[in-house]
């Protein structure tokens, strides 16, 4: 019997990269919706800078799948003005370092008109693509924009790290009737997840605003987003080995913070360490570090929360100097340590 549960779990679950999971999520809200069309940079007849949009030309057409010109500022404004006339644009970038061209679109015009218009123009519209570091692009091309984004009202901010979270975050992005900045990650693209067959339905969408816990512990609360979710993971399965449980809680959403579900976990195992590959300053793990100090759960800590995140510099093109400017298991572990005095 129990082999034949395994067997049908094994069925019901198929391995799917997060480049197919956000295809996937485009392909069918496109399908389900008439008024949903994908815009950016070689999204269409090249099928993606990172094929993220294959397929899709070929099946909807030029109309819904737009190639634009290397004009972010401008195509941002096309997208923001055709949410404002009732349709719901997917705009990519073909890196979020690129959306500082255009980020007057995104926050004065997108974020903003709905509170300014006293509630009467809804901005349905998602602004998606690679963010944070990838590998030998320098500074320019190496900034996380979680921070940033997630700074300003009128915005939802998701990170995605699995290829589920991938598949029902961006679906509920798309259908949300606000604007959305989906920040996906370069590196995790071709990572393979196991797809549950809930996850699998047309119908799967992940809630915006609310975390998930990847491993129970009652040690220490990791809490991370996009790719150091599963830098956490792995430093949770060594320390586990030295008698070390750490609860991993997956943030999936920046803005609004699930700050519930980091407050219950701190309850429990009283430590708290935050991870992130951006900067420090007003980073991430700052805003949960303030907002714990503020919050109920203060008086459970055993120790001070700590940051781990990137270093405080613009990302070098050496490999050595950017394998040491961005969190590596090594880090997390030494700061579990160093919590636990161990």
């Amino acid at each position: 019997l129990a082999m034949l549960a395994n067997l049908e779990m094994s069925i019901c679950r198929v391995r799917v990269t997060v480049r197919d999971a956000l295809n996937q999520a485009m392909d069918e809200e496109l399908e389900r919706d008439e008024r949903v069309f994908l815009l950016g940079e070689e999204v269409a007849q090249y099928d993606g800078a990172y094929k993220v949009s294959r397929g899709l030309w070929k099946k909807y057409g030029d109309k819904r799948i737009i190639d634009t010109p290397i004009s972010e500022m401008g195509f941002a404004g096309i997208a923001v003005g055709a949410a404002m006339a009732g349709l719901r644009p997917i705009c990519e970038f073909m890196t979020f370092n690129f959306s500082m061209q255009a980020i007057d679109q995104v926050i004065n015009s997108a974020a903003k008109t709905y509170y300014m218009s006293a509630g009467l123009q809804p901005v349905p519209i998602v602004f998606r693509g690679p963010n944070g570091a990838s590998a030998g692009v320098a500074a320019q091309h190496s900034q996380c924009f979680a921070a940033w984004y997630s700074h300003c009202p009128g915005l939802k901010v998701l990170s995605p790290w699995s290829a589920e979270d991938a598949k029902g975050l961006l679906k509920s992005a798309i259908r949300d009737d606000n604007p959305v900045v989906v920040l996906e990650n370069e590196l995790m693209y071709g990572v393979a997840f196991e797809l549950s067959d809930e996850a699998q339905s047309k119908d799967f969408v992940i809630p915006i605003g609310k975390a998930k816990i990847e491993r129970p512990g009652n040690h220490v609360t990791l809490v991370a987003h996009s790719r150091m979710v599963g830098f956490c993971l792995d430093a949770a399965a060594v320390l586990a080995k030295e008698g070390v449980e750490c609860e991993v809680i997956n943030l999936r959403t920046i803005r609004p913070l699930d700050t519930d579900t980091i407050e219950a976990s701190i309850m429990k195992t009283n430590h708290l360490i935050s991870v992130e590959g951006g900067w420090p300053q007003f980073g991430v793990g700052a805003e949960i570090c303030a907002r714990i100090m503020e919050g109920p759960a203060f008086n459970y800590l055993d120790a001070p929360a700590i940051r781990v995140t990137g270093v405080d510099i613009p990302m070098p093109y050496a490999k050595i100097l950017e394998d040491n400017s961005v969190p590596q298991i090594k880090d997390i572990i030494f700061s579990v340590k160093k919590t636990l005095n161990m």
